[in-house]
């Protein structure tokens, strides 16, 4: 495979925080992230998912076995029967409690039931096909893990499910809908998010070509100033803290780094 500039939702989240998030934000975890990944400490942790990661990963894997044998939203032990395939009894007891009532939820509430699903991923594929992106002489490779895709009223329905408490964030939704001009260029697509935890939806999300071509050239920008962070980054390892700013405090409270990171705070003055 031809190696090219490369960018993602999460890339993008990584440089730009969701509205009213910029207080989580830390342009560190980003330079370990995506800088330092090869090295043993930060690659040991990130291959340690975190209960939120697990959450999620665990009740996507539910959604697909549910959908693998469809009888199973109709038997009265379809829930114990999708957690022992997911060996929830394996996890901790909130990952266990929280996975439990999510697959509870979907049991009463089946919401792709009757769908023509075209795409469903089981959560653990590992990294998608590469989208090939053109923008006049630049190319760059565009990542895109989609949920689930279905067919609703003529159109290509784009479904991200989530977990938690988080907003939902646009972005990912355009960073989808783009990528769905290319892999389905002759379908028109809109897009919606759904909490698995809490029932709440979003609205269906459209964008017109203008705004394509806007995301397009953001997602353009943001895997240029990635490169070029990189490159200096392997230049100069020594300014690792000037590239990559720490932003201590409250961003620490949920970072997988904080046994590495010198600019670690265990509590956020008042």
């Amino acid at each position: 495979m031809v190696w090219r500039p490369y960018v993602s939702f999460n890339i993008w989240s990584q440089f730009v925080p969701a509205v009213g998030k910029e207080y989580w934000h830390c342009d560190m975890k980003r330079g370990f992230t995506r800088a330092r990944k090869k090295e043993p400490l930060v690659k040991f942790l990130l291959e340690q998912d975190t209960i939120p990661q697990k959450i999620g990963l665990l009740s996507q894997k539910g959604i697909y076995e549910f959908h693998q044998d469809i009888q199973l939203l109709c038997q009265s032990d379809g829930v114990e029967i999708v957690a022992a395939k997911l060996k929830l009894t394996q996890e901790s007891v909130e990952v266990q409690q929280r996975v439990l009532k999510i697959l509870e939820n979907y049991y009463q509430t089946p919401i792709l039931l009757g769908k023509t699903i075209i795409h469903l991923c089981r959560g653990d594929e590992g990294i998608p096909e590469p989208i090939l992106i053109q923008q006049g002489n630049y190319f760059l490779n565009l990542f895109a893990a989609i949920d689930c895709i279905f067919i609703e009223n003529g159109k290509l329905h784009i479904l991200d499910f989530k977990t938690g408490t988080s907003d939902f964030d646009r972005r990912q939704a355009f960073v989808y809908l783009l990528a769905a001009t290319y892999l389905y260029p002759q379908q028109k697509a809109v897009a919606s998010f759904y909490n698995l935890e809490t029932g709440k939806r979003s609205e269906l999300i459209t964008v017109t070509d203008a705004q394509l071509k806007a995301i397009q050239g953001k997602l353009v920008q943001i895997a240029q100033e990635h490169q070029k962070e990189l490159q200096r980054y392997k230049k100069n390892p020594f300014e690792f803290a000037d590239i990559f700013p720490a932003n201590p405090g409250i961003p620490c409270r949920h970072c997988q780094f904080t046994s590495i990171c010198q600019f670690y705070q265990l509590e956020v003055s008042a």
